[in-house]
């Protein structure tokens, strides 16, 4: 084998081995990538349901409070008819 084909299958192996590292190195920063995704749909989904149970619990009591005072509404409105 003349030096020349030598240097050149060198270069083919070594050009051959860094893209197949390359290939490797960027799937596995791509699952990551997407793991961390999900994680944060996940943190985003929890602080949805928070936020949500928050604004019912604000609602159920201004409810509360509306009916106590349409309740004092009817008791004055009768007690003084």
């Amino acid at each position: 084998m003349s030096l020349v084909s030598r240097i050149a299958l060198g270069a083919a192996i070594t050009m051959s081995v860094g893209i197949i590292s390359y290939v490797h190195y960027k799937q596995h920063l791509d699952r990551d990538r997407l793991h961390d995704g999900v994680i944060r749909d996940v943190e985003r989904q929890q602080r949805r349901k928070t936020e949500n149970i928050y604004l019912l619990q604000q609602q159920l009591e201004l409810t509360r409070q509306l009916r106590k005072s349409e309740d004092e509404q009817l008791q004055n409105s009768e007690s003084a008819g």
